[in-house]
């Protein structure tokens, strides 16, 4: 099994669509084993963008990122970076295929509604920034049977 963090993002949260974006992820057979509803400051902001710092469009970023509250995940899944990610679709709404969250919710070049980690090394570091290792909650849905096959599990 497999971690990786998703963000939520303020343009997902202010138009309502955090339960239908979980919805597909947990229909998908991701398991939630972190969750918290809160708002970025500025100092988190700058550790989890640090690759961006130096880049035109990081001050519209960070100041994005923390005019609303937004929903920060831990999923768990066989290759859930992969699946996150190909479920996102592109980075840009208009260029996303229909059928991701990006081509069914979005259009902007600036909003893009979701984050979630781009490798398992930044997996394992973004989640470190968000949650203590005591926030991860380790549990088994008794469907996943049924999502898995036998070897995914171990």
């Amino acid at each position: 099994m497999e971690r990786t963090l998703i963000i939520f993002k303020p343009d997902a949260v202010q138009r309502g669509l955090m339960g239908r974006i979980l919805t597909r992820f947990e229909e998908k057979g991701l398991k939630v084993v972190a969750a918290r509803f809160r708002r970025l400051n500025e100092e988190l902001l700058a550790k989890h963008y640090e690759a961006h710092k130096e880049r035109p469009f990081y001050p519209g970023l960070v100041r994005f990122m923390s005019e609303s509250p937004v929903l920060v995940l831990v999923l768990e899944g066989v290759d859930a970076i992969a699946v996150c990610r190909k479920m996102m679709g592109a980075t840009f709404g208009r260029d996303a295929e229909p059928g991701t969250l990006r081509g069914d919710f979005g259009v902007s070049r600036s909003y893009n509604l979701i984050h979630g980690s781009d490798s398992p090394e930044a997996a394992e570091r973004e989640v470190s920034l968000f949650f203590d290792a005591d926030e991860i909650v380790e549990w088994q849905p008794a469907g996943h049977k049924w999502v898995y096959d036998a070897e995914d599990l171990g």
